[in-house]
């Protein structure tokens, strides 16, 4: 099976630039059934690398999928359940490594007691997120480099059934 050998693990500063090729992949060369040549240009004018890009990975809970020891795909959290990143290489889409970092995610989510994910999601993970039981909040438009680009304001409650049952029973106590 392909994906015998897959892992879901934390992510390690020296693949950042690795990521960083991930991410521009992706969105050039992945994100064609939905975007023009001039949107993914706007959306990632250059693979991401070097200080700020790490950092930006490393201020976040990301997580990574690995084939044979290689990142193939990643999602970062931050701490209001903010999804910021979301990726799988071109060669790697639609094998199921997304559901799985989905799922990573909201393990760690739910243990930090994050109650709601939240992402502005494009056409591309869109899909993605519905599988997960994520909803479309609202379609937005957005400018990136003077180019407009569409994607969605996407949401999924992870409150706890018990909670919500704790949270009923004491206001009918008051």
């Amino acid at each position: 099976m392909q994906n015998s050998s897959m892992e879901i693990g934390g992510f390690e500063a020296s693949e950042a630039d690795q990521l960083g090729v991930i991410f521009f992949d992706a969105v050039r060369d992945g994100a064609t059934e939905f975007y023009s040549l001039e949107q993914r240009q706007a959306w990632v004018p250059e693979t991401p690398s070097g200080p700020s890009w790490l950092s930006r990975l490393a201020a976040k809970k990301t997580v990574v999928a690995r084939k044979a020891g290689l990142p193939v795909g990643f999602m970062t959290l931050d701490g209001d359940g903010y999804i910021d990143l979301a990726f799988v290489a071109p060669g790697h889409q639609r094998q199921g490594i997304g559901g799985k970092l989905c799922a990573q995610i909201e393990a760690l989510a739910r243990e930090a007691n994050i109650v709601r994910l939240h992402s502005q999601a494009s056409y591309l993970v869109r899909g993605l997120f519905e599988q997960q039981g994520w909803k479309v909040v609202r379609e937005q438009r957005i400018k990136r480099a003077s180019v407009t680009l569409t994607n969605f304001l996407m949401e999924k409650r992870l409150d706890d059934p018990i909670k919500r049952t704790d949270v009923a029973a004491n206001s009918k106590q008051s």
